[in-house]
């Protein structure tokens, strides 16, 4: 008799395990498909861009494209980059984009490390303070007039400073080094190290995953900056940036003039070598290759940065 349950009680077991194993793969397949299917979703847009891009621009008013040109063609890269503009704008961007990420990272680091010490009397009405600017600003027109009073107005610098602090990064950082052991910053102290040496051999080397992912946060928003370059810097040509030039030639390439000149057909009967549409998604594409270079390197940050900063408010 006690075999026979000792029996039963195994199968049952078994039984279990093997509809466990179901369970298991059946919720496997389920999680495979949905994220295959983002996956998908999220590359489409983007590949469908690429196949716009290269196609020829008398095909691709047609419409129909998917996930590769149906004629192929160089000529919308080549109407892009033909302006000698862009060349000196790239160089404007890639300098306001790396100046600005440093300047702004270390900047937004030193005063979250300062607002995190609670032995700073003034930190709570500090951090509400930076918060407020949040929801409130001056406005469009007083903004231009207090950058026009300190100098800012047709100057490089007005990419940079403006921005030196970002309150969100501020609090995203501010929180993550709340999560570091205090015990070190006061074995620091102890040992002479005063708050600056403190904050640039313990506490930067320990904030390196926050810092990446404040960094990249930057990068992508110096990077595709063109509004204030309108606002400041228009009359200057040579602080021109590459997302204006790229704005000013999709507004060109929109006009009934330029459009006449750049892609409309030849009396010798030549079809149109570029568009509004192939030119827009050309543009998208020369943007987003250095962010999408510039992402693999920071993405193992990104997610470790994200998590431990937002654990704390």
């Amino acid at each position: 008799m006690a075999n026979t349950t000792a029996a039963s009680k195994q199968s049952k077991f078994k039984f279990s395990s093997r509809n466990s194993t179901i369970n298991d793969k059946l919720f496997d397949g389920i999680v495979y498909t949905f994220l295959t299917l983002l996956m998908i979703i999220t590359l489409y847009p983007f590949i469908n861009t690429i196949a716009v891009s290269l196609n020829a621009a008398s095909d691709s008013v047609k419409g129909g494209i998917y996930l590769w040109p149906r004629m192929f063609s160089w000529e919308s890269y080549k109407f892009v980059f033909k302006e000698d503009s862009i060349y000196h704008a790239t160089l404007i961007s890639a300098l306001r984009t790396v100046i600005g990420t440093v300047v702004t990272v270390f900047s937004s680091a030193m005063v979250a490390y300062t607002i995190s010490r609670k032995d700073y009397v003034l930190r709570k009405f500090v951090t509400i303070a930076f918060i407020l600017t949040m929801y409130f600003n001056g406005g469009l027109i007083p903004t231009f007039l207090l950058y026009r009073d300190m100098h800012l107005v047709n100057n490089f610098w007005v990419y940079i400073l403006p921005g030196i602090i970002g309150v969100f990064n501020l609090i995203v950082i501010r929180s993550f080094i709340e999560q570091l052991p205090e015990s070190i910053i006061e074995s620091a102290t102890i040992d002479g190290a005063g708050d600056f040496r403190s904050f640039v051999n313990i506490v930067l080397p320990l904030s390196l995953p926050v810092l990446a992912t404040v960094a990249l946060f930057t990068v992508v928003s110096q990077w595709n900056s063109w509004f204030d370059v309108m606002l400041y810097t228009s009359s200057h040509q040579n602080l021109s940036t590459l997302q204006y030039e790229l704005q000013k030639i999709l507004q060109n390439s929109n006009t009934t003039n330029d459009a006449a000149s750049a892609f409309a057909s030849s009396s010798s009967g030549s079809t149109m070598k570029v568009s509004p549409i192939s030119v827009r998604a050309t543009m998208t594409i020369v943007a987003s290759v250095p962010m999408i270079i510039i992402y693999p390197f920071l993405q193992k940050y990104f997610v470790k940065g994200m998590v431990v900063g937002g654990v704390k408010g």
